[in-house]
């Protein structure tokens, strides 16, 4: 649920802001300025457009006002510091694993070991070896983080990003795997938040492929648009590195490199934007031949040998995958089957996939011909395949996988016999045994049927007045799947309840699921949430005095939506940095023009007329009774601009004629949340509980 959730420590927060314990004061002033756009005919007024330029001094003073008045609101819960404390100790697990990595029979993964700010990169020789540390970020202030990391075909070098104060505005810095030191090579602009990093190493280890923004003149900032793919050879100064792919191909482009073993095949995905489908490149030896355009719908894909698998949606709603040859010829090896088609990794002569059906996951062993050999047997129910890790030819893939209560576990799989065993696990801090799923079901306003899960402690009846937290996302083809609930287990602990709804925007039923929640279709993400939200009620779990909703980024606008949309049916709204202003988003703040795609453009008539029509800003409505808020953004947020947040919340605070606050909180020296240290990650967490707890009723520990 708060995987994204990022901010200071709360504990500090709760401690350090003692002197604001009595009354909170009213809101800042938020004056409205003349400001207006027109289009197609349409005038849509913008009063708090002043708040878009973050180095007006005006602006400046108006966030560190909001501030005072958020931290003050919030250290005036009775609540925060008891929540705190326990999210934290929750939070303190044994050391966790994630992002694996098979390269010449040595796994790469990151280490973290809580409170460690930030995770290590690792290194062992696989299945049995001593692991040893390659890069630790640890000895600063936490706000350096990994982006990224790809080692070179026989394990020798590795690249890896960093970024600072997330930013996610890569640096490729170069190892030497065998002796842990780090090259001379040093190379900026390597992607990052709109752009994903991503790294192709030659066949010879001598140099790489890496994507990289324009390099800005001596003195200017970099503009994070017009990426292209580079090629550098190690040693060399990083100005010299040349483009080898994508110049001029899109200003909003999108690449995602695959090699084949041993790097001596190289396939470029390559987007327009956020959220659609792929074209396929293959890298000949004159140049690249364009082999699946984008009707192919073309997702993911994955080297079998000297075959590309691609995950294909077209004209097959749960997906086909298609091969493709050396020669860049396509055929079909696995038509449609039941369960939406998820990821694709080799084993042994063969292949892997993940599949899921609503909230259920499952993965697949095949033949090379396509053949079924046999479902992996993992758990049938609450449990996501985060991924699988393999090398062509080997019998062993590396299976890894979590769920509800159960937190992050790696097994090994073996092609012949089929056995599954588990070669690490997380060992949390409280027994989650106690914590049971239930299923519900809403309908939508056009009769689809919404999954929703919800989570409670075992004897938690439901009685018409539980204080619940509903989260959802809807978009960019990002599904809702079971997720170690780990700190929010304070949160169950004191009977409340935690749900879960499967709407429209993600990829858990297919690639339909998720167009029928895109462009001219975004009022059915809007509706299914809701349907989730009064599935709750029919079932008598919660109310609308009880029930908060919460989402990040574009749940974000999720949440905007629904708190304009249906103000009496949610008692209160955590929202982390979100869209409010979908008319504005497509100006060059951030990274609006990369969602086109998946939001569609104003430029166009019926697009602009849908999106006004649910757009959270401009469907504020003066003198309404809102719900309690709480917004965070921060201030170097690459992927939503900070601005979205401060026009929404001075919208609210003017509108609104309930006595719920209406908060917000920019972090200075943070992002998104990718790579924020662990106490921002914690601190959040309990300060969205705290604000839960306070405007819901839950009970006191």
């Amino acid at each position: 649920m708060s995987v994204f959730l990022r901010c200071l420590p709360a504990v500090a927060l709760f401690a350090s802001l003692a002197a604001y314990a009595g009354d909170p004061a009213k809101p800042p002033a938020s004056p409205s300025r003349s400001a207006a756009t027109t289009l197609h005919g349409t005038t849509v007024d913008d009063p708090y457009r002043w708040l878009e330029n973050p180095h007006d001094p005006a602006v400046q003073t108006w966030i560190k006002a909001q501030n005072e008045y958020t931290e003050a609101v919030l250290a005036a819960m009775p609540d925060g510091k008891a929540m705190s404390e326990r999210v934290r100790q929750l939070a303190i697990t044994s050391t966790t694993r994630s992002s694996p990595l098979l390269a010449g029979g040595t796994l790469f993964y990151l280490q973290e070991t809580p409170p460690q700010p930030q995770p290590q990169l690792m290194a062992q020789a696989w299945p049995v070896g001593k692991a040893r540390v390659l890069v630790d970020l640890n000895a600063g202030d936490g706000n350096t983080a990994i982006t990224g990391y790809w080692p070179s075909p026989s394990g020798r070098y590795l690249a890896y990003g960093t970024a600072e104060g997330g930013s996610e505005l890569t640096t490729l810095h170069l190892l030497d795997v065998s002796n842990g030191k780090t090259l001379s090579d040093a190379l900026p602009y390597a992607g990052g938040g709109t752009t994903p990093q991503d790294v192709a190493w030659d066949a010879d280890e001598h140099g790489l492929v890496y994507v990289r923004f324009p390099l800005p003149p001596a003195g200017a900032e970099v503009q994070q648009f017009d990426a292209a793919l580079v090629h550098h050879t190690l040693g060399s100064a990083a100005g010299t590195d040349e483009a080898v792919f994508g110049q001029g191909y899109s200003k909003v482009a999108e690449y995602r490199l695959r090699t084949s073993p041993g790097a001596r095949q190289l396939a470029v995905l390559a987007n327009i934007g956020d959220g659609g489908s792929a074209e396929v490149y293959l890298r000949t030896g004159t140049g690249w031949k364009k082999v699946l355009g984008y009707d192919a719908n073309v997702r993911n894909a994955a080297w079998a040998g000297s075959r590309l698998l691609v995950t294909s949606f077209a004209d097959a709603p749960r997906g086909m995958l298609l091969a493709i040859d050396a020669q860049g010829e396509v055929t079909t090896v696995l038509p449609q089957r039941e369960g939406a088609l998820q990821e694709v990794a080799p084993i042994a002569d063969g292949f892997l996939v993940t599949r899921s059906w609503g909230p259920d996951w499952w993965a697949e062993q095949y033949d090379a011909r396509g053949n079924l050999v046999r479902r992996v047997p993992l758990p049938q129910h609450d449990i996501t395949v985060a991924g699988i890790v393999a090398e062509q030819g080997r019998d062993h893939a590396l299976v890894t996988y979590g769920g509800w209560t159960l937190p992050a576990r790696w097994a090994d799989y073996e092609a012949k016999s089929g056995s599954l065993h588990t070669v690490f696990e997380v060992k949390p801090a409280a027994d989650y045994s106690k914590v049971e799923a239930h299923r519900l079901e809403g309908v939508s306003k056009d009769g689809t049927r919404i999954p929703v899960t919800l989570l409670s402690l075992r004897g938690v009846a439901p009685n018409g007045q539980r204080p619940t937290i509903l989260y959802s996302y809807g978009g960019y083809d990002i599904p809702i799947a079971p997720h170690f609930i780990g700190p929010e287990l304070a949160w169950l602990e004191r009977g409340g309840v935690l749900a879960f709804a499967n709407i429209r925007g993600g990829n858990e039923y297919g690639e339909d699921w998720h167009a029928q929640g895109q462009m001219l279709n975004k009022q059915n993400v809007f509706d299914d949430f809701h349907a989730a939200a009064l599935a709750l009620f029919d079932a008598h779990w919660s109310d609308r005095a009880h029930l908060g909703i919460l989402g990040e980024s574009n749940g974000g606008l999720l949440m905007g939506a629904s708190l304009v949309q249906h103000p009496a049916d949610y008692r209160a709204v955590a929202a982390m940095v979100g869209i409010y202003d979908v008319m504005r988003h497509e100006t060059d703040f951030a990274n609006g023009a990369y969602n086109v795609s998946e939001f569609g453009t104003v430029s166009d008539t019926a697009q602009f007329k849908a999106t006004l029509a649910y757009s959270p800003l401009q469907n504020v409505r003066p003198h309404t009774a809102y719900p309690a808020v709480f917004m965070t953004t921060g201030a170097n947020d690459p992927r939503v601009a900070p601005w979205q947040s401060r026009k929404f919340t001075a919208t609210l605070q003017n509108a609104t004629t309930s006595d719920q606050p209406i908060l917000l909180l920019t972090r200075m020296n943070a992002g998104h949340g990718i790579g924020a240290p662990f106490s921002q990650r914690v601190g959040n967490t309990a300060i969205m509980l705290t604000f839960f707890a306070q405007e819901l009723g839950l009970s006191a520990q």
